[in-house]
């Protein structure tokens, strides 16, 4: 099978992507990379009202990015587009492109109503890494109850640079590591006040770093009375220091938000790790031998402070988070994955491309009724 993977990343990300998708391929599975960030700024369609009016204004740089994704699709005669990271086509963009098209949901919740189901209906998957979306639905439940037969969920996956894959389990858990609890990630209000908990309970012994600019420390110093300044780090800094520390805490959106990058990054770089989302963490990791949880931020410096003396069991919970991701979740894995998703997705729906028109239920079903 061979896939088109059409997202949006910069610099040595962007670069990394590539690399790793070509890397996925196999006899089995082609995966073509195609980042369609440099056409337009994604901040211009993080949601669906503003990529609609880009495309009524016929804007060209979404008119340039349509016209070269058709030529690859075209030239490579792929059988899927796989599109991830904040779309940038517009439904009636897609309607008439004749291949199976899949989005992966990769920042829900947040993404669910501004850039998930307004494009459903020119969809003929999802792939969603959030298991949960409230307290009353899952994220399949609710992707049925929108009308999209095909919704699987599809774990994020970590990159070969953002670990080292190759590595010795008990060497790398068992390794000196200087730094006793690590937290990276960008500013985001409702995770500030527990940051600063942690931080003022645990102090030089937490290290805490992300995206922040002058105005959002001056924020959290004022707010919540950040006793320091956040420095953000590069990728190299952030798998060196990950691999430097011996737990790592994580804070999601919300408890129905499961499934960011701390998620997988922590255990694959041989750190334990201590998450909240504990009602639907275990469908991901296993609880008390991949992962501990936590409720509130008391339970969570306690729990900190407990495996921080207890360092064996520390070990054994990071050890085998690690031998977890690298089976399950390196990128390689759930690319292929990913794959078989698609494949069965086809066959469940009858798609070919000898069949343009059998694109998702709602327009066989209107096809039909004509």
């Amino acid at each position: 099978m061979k896939i088109i993977c059409s997202f949006n990343k910069t610099g040595i990300e962007a670069e990394q992507w590539r690399r790793e998708l070509l890397a996925a391929s196999d006899a089995s599975h082609q995966f073509v990379p195609f980042d369609h960030t440099p056409y337009l700024d994604p901040g211009c369609y993080l949601d669906a009202w503003s990529l609609d009016r880009l495309y009524r204004q016929r804007a060209p740089q979404l008119s340039r990015l349509y016209r070269d994704l058709t030529d690859v699709v075209q030239q490579s005669g792929a059988d899927a587009l796989l599109v991830n990271h904040c779309p940038p086509y517009h439904p009636d963009f897609l309607r008439n492109l004749n291949i199976y098209r899949v989005l992966y949901s990769s920042d829900d919740p947040d993404s669910t109503y501004r850039r998930n189901i307004p494009y459903l209906h020119a969809y003929h998957h999802v792939l969603f890494l959030d298991p949960a979306y409230s307290a009353d639905l899952t994220m399949r439940e609710k992707m049925a109850y929108c009308g999209m037969v095909n919704a699987d969920w599809c774990p994020m996956g970590v990159m070969d640079f953002e670990m080292n894959p190759g590595a010795d389990a008990d060497a790398l858990v068992s390794r000196s590591r200087d730094v006793d609890v690590v937290y990276v990630g960008n500013f985001f209000r409702q995770k500030l006040e527990m940051i600063a908990r942690v931080k003022r309970a645990l102090g030089r012994r937490v290290a805490i770093h992300g995206m922040f600019r002058a105005k959002h420390n001056l924020y959290f110093m004022a707010r919540h009375g950040y006793p320091s300044w956040v420095r953000p780090i590069s990728f190299a800094q952030r798998t060196s220091l990950y691999q430097r520390a011996k737990i790592g805490f994580n804070i999601h959106w919300d408890e129905y938000g499961l499934g960011n990058q701390r998620l997988y990054l922590l255990p694959a770089n041989g750190v334990m790790q201590i998450s909240d989302c504990a009602d639907s963490i275990g469908q991901i990791f296993e609880v008390g031998l991949e992962v501990e949880t936590y409720r509130n931020v008391d339970e969570l410096i306690g729990k900190i402070e407990h495996y921080l003396a207890n360092d064996a069991r520390r070990r054994e919970i990071a050890r085998a988070g690690y031998l977890r991701t690298v089976r399950d979740y390196r990128f390689r894995t759930v690319m292929h994955y990913a794959a078989s998703l698609i494949a069965r997705g086809m066959m469940r729906i009858g798609w070919s491309r000898d069949t343009p028109h059998a694109r998702v239920p709602g327009d066989r079903a209107e096809q039909r009724v004509q």
